[in-house]
């Protein structure tokens, strides 16, 4: 049914109105909100105010009577005071406290956040490690319940420091948790002992729980979530689960050797040289304004089997970088924490870890700059690849060279496509043109880029190195910073994000000034779109990834121009074109199976065309 002007016109009124009646509806609705608001308010005002100082001495009370019931024969360790002990072994600094016989406090010594505060990675109320242990004829009680006695401090012969919280019940079961810090070390052993363990567990089991929350340290909370993992080994197989932007959880029905919370630099983790029988862990990711990147709560089943009564639990806590190098030395596989390569692109992992990473470790230990460690770098990089890159112009220039006999035989074949298709194949072959020769060379460069794409996401070395204007080479570099944030682009500016934008630009007007086609509208707009994207992608990564993209496509911009104008003789190209043409033609299997195809189809064509006249 067609519609006419009135017709329209009626729609758009109607529309119109729709919209105003909407309009003027939610602004009534909000007033009225408002009003009853204040109605609220008002009559808040008229109630007496509860007594909240009284309401948490209540609870309180009410929390420490279900404690003092559940304690049993530990009840005279619930109202011991807190003891704090502290160890400093060069990397880290470990606050320990009575209550639960536990680490409180874990301060990285040698780094520092965003604002150059001292990198904490546990220093929060749902930090802590419990268990539940038999307290009494059908009673249990958390550990983390209960206060131990003052620590015994203790510094062995190897200078590492030995701190352990000793409780006992009025039948005489006991419990230590003993701790060794060893110098310069981010690793953390931790021995459970339980005298009398076939009392103080049920069928040999402990149901450990650890609770771990971990704080905001990078400039940029949104990036470091991105690259915040779950990551742990088990079955003696490294895996890891992105915390995404909500909460989750993960079961494990198989022994787990290692789980860990892993921030984009730094990692918390749980170790059980034993293994853990099963774990269950649930982990949420809270909104920005909490500053904290992941909240995770997990549940291990470990065997506790006794030797005369008694049970000793190896454990140990990571609390440091996730640094390839150091993470290597604990021989348990930790060193997967760092994504130098995952998904589609896993395998480049292998190129950064026995290529890059050494090479980079080299330079970085001569160099004292970091920007001009990633210059050298990238320079050693288009060195090594230069001659795939050569192989690449060659090719081009070949295909160039055969543009006019290839104008002649699109000129031949009009609206034949196939016809077309057969006779350049033949053209390039008698040539001695790979139609491949131009694109293999760019497909190899594929899994360079993406290892260093990957490397200087994740490498810690570069975690506060200034270099010009960038004052942090692993977050983004911002000359302005902008009051709004703008779709696809972010709230700030980044100067190595234009240069390499404007580096990619220049190459792609370049290499379209050279194409030997470009009456494709696609084509032709294709290489400048994508530089402009680079713009929206590449603000919100390191400065480190930004500069080195801007050094590479300087470099291969120069190289391009060099191997074009003064290393390819074009001369020389015809010449050896025409030498080819000479030659025999010898084809493979696969090219006589593709051209007897091209015949048959040919032929078919030619009959349907023969019928379709007559």
């Amino acid at each position: 049914m067609g519609m006419d002007r009135n017709t329209v016109i009626g729609f758009v009124l109607i529309g119109l109105l729709m919209m105003g009646m909407f309009y003027f509806n939610t602004q009534g609705n909000k007033a009225y909100l408002v009003e009853q608001k204040r109605v609220a308010d008002s009559i808040a005002k008229t109630r007496p105010a509860a007594d909240t100082v009284k309401f948490k001495q209540d609870s309180t009370s009410a929390a420490t009577v279900r404690i003092m019931q559940a304690a049993g024969g530990f009840q005279s360790s619930i109202n011991k005071p807190e003891e704090l002990t502290e160890v400093d072994n060069g990397v880290i600094k470990v606050m320990f406290t009575n209550k639960g016989g536990q680490p409180k406090k874990v301060e990285l010594t040698k780094y520092k956040t965003l604002d150059g505060k001292p990198v904490i990675l546990l220093d929060n109320a749902k930090n802590k490690i419990s268990y539940d242990i038999n307290s009494g004829e059908g009673r249990t009680i958390p550990t983390a319940d209960l206060t131990f006695d003052a620590a015994t401090k203790t510094v062995n012969a190897d200078r590492s420091t030995t701190v352990s919280f000793t409780i006992k019940d009025t039948t005489g079961k006991e419990i230590i948790h003993q701790y060794t810090v060893h110098p310069n070390n981010y690793l953390i052993d931790f021995s459970i002992a339980l005298k009398g363990a076939d009392k103080l567990v049920t069928q040999n089991i402990i149901n450990l729980n650890w609770q771990v929350a971990t704080q905001r340290v990078e400039k940029d909370i949104h990036f470091e979530k991105q690259q915040s993992h779950f990551c742990y080994l088990s079955d003696d197989k490294f895996d890891f689960e992105a915390l995404g932007t909500s909460s989750s959880e993960k079961k494990f029905e198989k022994p787990v050797e290692w789980i860990a919370l892993k921030q984009q630099f730094f990692a918390a983790a749980l170790i059980n040289k034993n293994k853990f029988q099963t774990a269950d862990v649930q982990w949420v990711v809270p909104d920005t304004a909490t500053h904290l990147i992941a909240q995770t709560n997990a549940n291990f089943k470990i065997n506790a089997v006794a030797t005369g009564g008694n049970t000793q639990i190896p454990l140990q806590f990571y609390f440091g970088p996730s640094d390839y190098n150091i993470l290597k030395q604990y021989n348990n596989r930790m060193e997967n924490m760092v994504p130098y390569g995952s998904g589609v692109f896993a395998f480049v992992k292998y190129i950064n870890r026995y290529f890059l990473l050494p090479v980079f470790d080299f330079i970085r230990q001569h160099v004292a700059s970091m920007g001009m460690v990633i210059l050298l770098l990238t320079l050693l990089i288009r060195l090594l690849t230069s001659p795939i890159l050569y192989k690449s112009y060659v090719s081009g220039a070949k295909m160039k060279a055969l543009k006019p006999e290839i104008d002649k035989l699109k000129e031949k074949h009009g609206e034949d496509k196939q016809a077309f298709s057969m006779d350049q194949m033949k053209l390039w072959k008698s040539a001695g043109v790979s139609p491949l020769g131009g694109c293999l060379p760019a497909l190899l460069q594929i899994p360079i880029f993406m290892s260093l794409y990957y490397f200087f996401q994740s490498n810690i070395s570069l975690r506060g190195e200034s270099f010009l204007w960038a004052k942090d080479l692993a977050s983004y570099d911002s000359i302005y910073n902008i009051p709004f944030s703008i779709p696809f682009y972010g709230d700030h500016v980044s100067l190595f994000t234009i240069t390499a934008t404007l580096t990619s630009l220049l190459i792609s007007i370049y290499s379209m000034s050279s194409m030997q086609d470009n009456s494709n509208p696609i084509m032709k707009y294709m290489p400048y779109i994508f530089p402009v994207m680079l713009l929206g992608v590449f603000n919100g990564l390191p400065a480190a990834l930004t500069w080195y993209y801007t050094i590479s496509n300087t470099i291969t911009l120069i190289l391009q121009i060099v191997i074009q104008k003064y290393i390819i003789n074009h001369d020389k190209i015809l010449a050896q074109i025409e030498e080819n043409r000479k030659k025999p033609v010898k084809q493979s299997k696969l090219q006589e199976r593709i051209m007897a195809m091209q015949e048959t189809n040919k032929k078919v064509q030619s009959l349907k065309n023969k019928s379709t006249k007559s």
